[in-house]
């Protein structure tokens, strides 16, 4: 893609939803921004969006961070082999009378394993200001992180229940932040010229038959909860730029299925383009006006 932007470039805020192995497809977002020579000044993230939002505020480039991902999902097994060693628990609890949760994951030991190593401990070692959208469970309302320990916010922010134990963190319950704030643009409006929300909550699924499984309904009903927040918030007020994937079709844990999710994001890329300098366009328009 090429990068024709007018000189006058614009500065731009990013807002990545939550979605699951959706969410992989803000990777082509980031690529895309980068390609433009666009990269944001801000981006407030929640879920999978939290994760990738500050591995690119740490530094990394878009490609850095496909090339991170593919590399590791390269290796199904080896892959398997760090999820397991990031497990709350082991299959013998089962028996043990504790009732511990054996496939439960520890989102800070996650992100430990599964990170590039360049990401640092805390918000004020990034490259650039990122927030970490999570849900307080006990006061039922957003708990949004930009500054302090990194980790354990962004583990708060993806703590999915029954997949992500809770996190506690300033004394605060921590867990998804997909069930207040899936997609995180209303903080950064007016911080920048532009902004740019992802939403990869997905749409229906025309051609879906048959009953889900318990574990796909739990994750699906969830989903499905989020597109609805979403949908309310757009009503109230909207990002610049609203972009949605066409990823409806994989499922929240289909992260194996990374290379597909990327290639069907690739539109994108040149969408935002088309609708940056749309939008350039016009102000420049109306600046002349």
């Amino acid at each position: 893609m090429t990068s024709a932007v007018p000189v006058s470039s614009p500065t731009i805020a990013l807002a990545l939803g939550a979605g699951g192995a959706r969410g992989l497809a803000h990777i082509a977002v980031l690529e895309a921004l980068d390609d433009l020579g666009l990269p944001p000044i801000e981006i407030a993230g929640t879920s999978m969006g939290a994760i990738l939002g500050a591995a690119y505020a740490a530094g990394l480039t878009g490609r850095e961070i496909r090339a991170h991902l593919l590399g590791l999902l390269r290796d199904r097994a080896g892959a398997m082999s760090l999820l397991l060693r990031a497990r709350v628990g082991r299959f013998k609890d089962l028996f043990s009378g504790s009732f511990a949760n054996p496939v439960l994951i520890d989102g800070e030991a996650f992100l430990d394993l599964f990170w590039p190593k360049v990401v640092p401990d805390r918000f004020e070692e990034l490259k650039m200001p990122f927030t970490a959208v999570a849900t307080d469970y006990a006061g039922r309302c957003e708990a949004a992180f930009s500054s302090g320990p990194l980790a354990p916010a962004v583990a708060g922010s993806m703590a999915i229940p029954g997949l992500v134990k809770p996190v506690v963190a300033n004394g605060r319950i921590l867990v998804d932040g997909g069930a207040v704030n899936p997609l995180p643009f209303r903080g950064l409006i007016a911080r920048a010229d532009i902004v740019i929300a992802c939403d990869v909550t997905g749409g229906p699924v025309a051609d879906r038959t048959g009953a889900p499984t318990p574990f796909e309904a739990m994750f699906g009903t969830a989903q499905i909860m989020q597109n609805a927040i979403t949908a309310e918030m757009l009503k109230v007020s909207q990002p610049d730029i609203l972009l949605a994937p066409a990823v409806q079709s994989f499922r929240v844990l289909d992260f194996f299925k990374a290379a597909q999710i990327l290639s069907a994001s690739e539109p994108m890329r040149d969408e935002i383009k088309r609708r940056l300098d749309a939008i350039i366009v016009a102000r420049q328009t109306m600046d002349i006006a």
